[in-house]
């Protein structure tokens, strides 16, 4: 065996990583807009849920007192 062997292995490994990466990095890039999706979905439940809850239900908070 060629004692440099090893390396062009090492080589053509590393280019599969690094195609490997490259794939995984463009697919990531695809499915920012079902996060955009949840997040405006998320904050329009707790709008509506603040709609829905009266304004007056807060109780008043006394604030402690002071010497």
């Amino acid at each position: 065996m060629h004692p440099e062997t090893h390396l062009q292995l090492h080589r053509i490994r590393s280019a599969e990583l690094h195609a490997q990466a490259d794939e995984f990095r463009s697919a990531r890039h695809c499915t920012t807009p079902h996060k955009d999706l949840r997040t405006r979905l998320g904050w329009t439940m707790v709008e509506l849920g603040l709609r829905v809850i009266p304004a007056h239900a807060a109780l008043p908070v006394r604030a402690p007192r002071t010497a």
